[in-house]
């Protein structure tokens, strides 16, 4: 495995949760900063989480309160659990690096329809 794999997207009514999941390609795993991403069309890629090598966690004000973002040093994965989910939550998520330097992977969609 060379890039990011992201899953559990899906189509959830506004309200609603899903959990994002995410492996992690290489061996600096534990000792990384890592973030989730989104992209909805016609849009630019937006950073919604990010947590340190502490377990620290940022988020914007977009989602702040909504989106808890935790990673799984063990298995290298990390997770985005999306509570209270909106239309404009709509996108395909991605995992990467903070600054986005890492291969980009397919990404998963989530769509959340009123």
């Amino acid at each position: 495995q060379d890039q990011f794999v992201e899953s559990g997207g899906g189509e959830v009514q506004t309200g609603g949760s899903l959990r994002l999941s995410c492996t992690v390609p290489g061996n600096v795993f534990d000792s990384a900063a890592w973030a989730w991403f989104r992209q909805s069309p016609g849009q630019q890629r937006e950073l919604v989480a990010k947590i340190l090598s502490t377990g620290a966690t940022s988020y914007p004000d977009s989602v702040k309160g909504r989106f808890i973002m935790s990673r799984d040093n063990g298995r290298q994965t990390l997770h985005l659990q999306m509570n209270s989910l909106k239309p404009e939550d709509t996108a395909v998520y991605f995992c990467n690096t903070p600054r986005g330097l890492g291969p980009w992977g397919q990404g998963t969609q989530v769509t959340v329809f009123s």
